[in-house]
């Protein structure tokens, strides 16, 4: 396992727009997905360790958010084909098993990762309620084997978004396993 930092993209880059579906076929666009307040994306699959992490944390942090009017989605981006864990099947029954509270989506063509410059996963993306990137770094300072995912980092971030306080300019990184790129 190569562990991969997320590229940490300017701030203030506008979100791009796409149109995906989920495991079970039904389709989402970037728009509709917005919260009143912004929209939080995280690129994630089924198998990385990093991810498997914080997978419990995801689904009461969608129900979290939504209350706070930041809409949430997960994407997966990872050639199913060299990754059967990852298609989209498999991510719908990783969806329903977890409970996930957001839509969990497929970017077969991985053309929405190169959009976004997403790297790893899980990458995190926190968009405001214009569609400007606010916030790109780690879900918290855990990490497998070292401490219980808490989200206090995007926390932080979500809150400062939505009691309209200044967003920390200093975020570190995400960190996890590479997008398997086809």
């Amino acid at each position: 396992m190569v562990l991969t930092p997320s590229a940490m993209l300017p701030l203030g880059r506008p979100l791009p727009a796409f149109e995906l579906p989920d495991g079970n076929g039904a389709r989402y666009r970037s728009r509709d997905l917005m919260g009143p307040k912004g929209l939080f994306i995280l690129f994630i699959c089924n198998h990385c360790p990093y991810v498997k992490h914080i997978n419990a944390a995801l689904a009461p942090l969608g129900r979290e958010f939504a209350t706070l009017g930041v809409g949430m989605a997960a994407i997966s981006s990872n050639d199913a084909r060299s990754y059967p864990e990852d298609a989209p099947d498999k991510m719908a029954a990783q969806a329903r098993a977890l409970g996930y509270t957001f839509p969990y989506l497929y970017d077969e063509t991985q053309e929405v990762a190169r959009a976004f410059d997403a790297v790893c996963t899980p990458d995190l993306f926190l968009f405001d309620a214009e569609g400007k990137l606010v916030y790109r770094g780690q879900f918290d300072a855990s990490r497998p084997g070292h401490g219980k995912a808490d989200a206090a980092d995007i926390r932080r971030a979500v809150k400062a978004l939505t009691d309209g306080a200044a967003l920390p300019t200093e975020q570190a990184p995400s960190v996890g396993c590479s997008i398997k790129w086809k």
